[in-house]
């Protein structure tokens, strides 16, 4: 459920003449029940709203003159948000023969043409205060009140994202709010303004247009309205040749980035994830491998040595402004799927009461979501939305999963190749594509819930990328079978390094014809973009590689390609060969 909350005007929406309609009240219950929140934001007084409208109850929260007060029904607890009016403003207000001025706990609140006597007086007094109208009313609040302010206010008592609010309203003082919304709605009798601003426009006016709203919300969750959410949206990158923004919508889809090993993947989906964490959406990384330990702000959970419980994740997310990394470093390859099984349900189950994290980026996925994966319990496709999958290997990746993707990105050599694998596994249609030489920082993106061809999209690159010179490919332990194994031509060595670190030492140390077996056989390379994962190394690799070096010469390329993108210890340990030529003897087993 992607609309978890609807925020409502009173006066002129969902009241007409200052009273609401049973027939209304009757719609906000079945919102209510739905397990949606309520929310009126209005610039009316807590006490006269209470008068005037004795089913305030079915509201969660109130936001009450004009953002000014937080009022909770069910407690009846009110919580100021601005400050108290100054006496002097008041007093030279009805000095000046200001009439039906109302005073409640931060407005001041009368009607035209009295807005140029409450501007003087303003001006008069220094004050940092502002006018607001609604129509007809003028409103005199402090400068940084608003409907807005106000509901952020209350979404933050609930624990909820604008990202996941539809607001409804129909004058000038409602902008605010409805531009905050993920959904801005206005009913019929709005103002032209209001009406321009926003995404849909009901067909009725006042509280029929707020029923016609409802209706829709809980037919289809607002899928059917094409606007909802635009101004959200992130950009890919640019299509090429035209220059035009390629743009992921901020909700509903799902984004596979494949291709080959090395091939900028990984850059690319992070790139994207950080610019929709710029837009406020919340992110919850699944990281096999420790590679985000440093991504933006987010917190992380987990490690090498332990593994995070699954209500240690969920309460990082039930806040709204926390991101999550998940490391599961500490997880064994093989119970990686039965883990990640376990965690995925209480996910969704998450995101159907807060309609967050708004997307799940899963790094390595077919290791999480191997072949055998069954989503048990989901529903079918629309569970799968706001996700992210990055894999070299679509192919061993669960269909259910395949099934929900609807933009493939692919990078790297031939990504021609990758989208015409992943419409064979996944049974969709894709016009084939010519060979494709991609240059760097492009790619080949397939949007078919659009109808589109592949296209060639310059990628947009984070401000951050993610920082390799990182401990785990510096100094940690990659484990046996992510190790580089110098063996020699005959297998008489077996030398294990299982870091960047240790097969700088290695390698200095074996002999010359260890040394180019693996050179010869571009092993090196092939460890740098396939383990270490790092394009830019493995073409530096590469390069040595087929230059026809002198073994001492060749170690040395490599080891400065090494030392100038990572960030290895300040005090080396036994067996490193230093710039200046120190060697120290490295053991060695068979």
């Amino acid at each position: 459920m992607r609309y978890v909350a609807l925020a409502s005007d009173y006066d002129g929406t969902i009241a007409t003449n200052g009273r609401v309609p049973a027939e209304v009240v009757r719609a906000l219950e079945r919102v209510a029940a739905s397990g949606r929140k309520l929310i009126l934001v209005t610039g009316r007084e807590v006490g006269r709203l209470i008068e005037i409208f004795p089913e305030l109850g079915v509201f969660d929260l109130v936001v009450a003159e004009n953002g000014a007060v937080l009022y909770e029904p069910e407690s009846k607890r009110e919580t100021p948000l601005g400050e108290a009016p100054p006496e002097a403003f008041v007093e030279r207000l009805r000095a000046r023969g200001v009439e039906e001025l109302s005073v409640g706990r931060s407005i001041v609140a009368t009607w035209a043409p009295y807005e140029a006597t409450v501007l003087e007086v303003i001006r008069e007094l220094a004050l940092e205060w502002h006018i607001i109208f609604n129509k007809g009313a003028v409103m005199a609040l402090p400068s940084s009140v608003t409907k807005a302010s106000g509901l952020g206010a209350a979404l933050a008592r609930l624990s909820l994202s604008p990202h996941n609010v539809v607001g409804i309203g129909d004058a000038e003082n409602d902008q605010a709010f409805l531009r905050m919304c993920a959904c801005g709605v206005a009913v019929a009798n709005a103002l032209p303004s209001v009406r321009a601003m926003v995404d849909l426009v009901t067909p009725s006016d006042h509280g029929a247009g707020v029923v016609e709203l409802i209706e829709r919300l809980l037919a289809d969750d607002l899928a059917s309205v094409p606007r909802a959410g635009e101004r959200y949206a992130v950009a890919l990158g640019w299509d090429v040749p035209s220059g035009a923004p390629h743009v992921v919508p901020p909700a509903g889809s799902c984004l596979l980035f494949t291709g080959s090993s090395g091939g900028g993947k990984s850059t690319a989906a992070t790139g994207l994830v950080e610019r929709l964490a710029a837009a406020d959406h919340q992110y919850c990384i699944i990281d096999p491998e420790g590679d985000y330990e440093e991504f933006l702000d987010a917190i992380v959970l987990g490690g090498k040595d332990h593994a995070p419980t699954s209500a240690e994740i969920l309460d990082v997310l039930r806040a709204p402004d926390r991101d999550l990394v998940v490391n599961l470093l500490g997880v064994p390859l093989h119970d990686r799927p039965a883990y990640f099984a376990r965690l995925f349900p209480q996910l969704q189950e998450l995101r159907t009461t807060t309609g967050r994290p708004h997307w799940i980026l899963i790094d390595e996925a077919h290791h999480l979501l191997p072949e055998h994966w069954e989503p048990a319990g989901l529903t079918m496709p629309q569970s799968l939305d706001g996700m992210i999958y990055i894999t070299v290997h679509p192919d061993l990746m669960a269909k259910a999963a395949l099934a929900c993707v609807d933009v493939v990105v692919a990078v790297g050599q031939s990504p021609e190749k990758a989208l015409a694998a992943f419409a064979r596994i996944s049974g969709r249609a894709v016009r084939a594509a010519p060979p494709t030489e991609l240059g760097t920082g492009h790619a080949l993106v397939w949007n078919f819930r659009c109808g589109e061809d592949p296209c060639r999209v310059k990628v947009q690159f984070g401000t951050q990328t993610r920082k390799r010179h990182t401990r785990k490919y510096a100094e940690g332990d990659l484990g046996p079978d992510r190790s580089f194994w110098f063996r020699g031509r005959e297998g008489k060595l077996n030398l294990q390094a299982q870091n960047l670190l240790l097969f700088s030492q290695i390698g200095d140390g074996v002999d010359d014809d260890t040394w180019q077996y693996h050179l010869e056989r571009h092993d090196y390379s092939r460890w740098f973009r396939e383990v270490i994962k790092d394009g830019s190394l493995a073409a530096e690799a590469e390069a040595v590689e087929s230059a026809g070096l002198a073994p001492d010469v060749s170690r040395t390329r490599i080891r400065a390609a090494i030392d100038a993108d990572y960030t290895l210890p300040a005090s080396r340990p036994t067996g490193w060969q230093s710039e200046e030529g120190e060697h120290q003897t490295v053991t060695r087993s068979s």
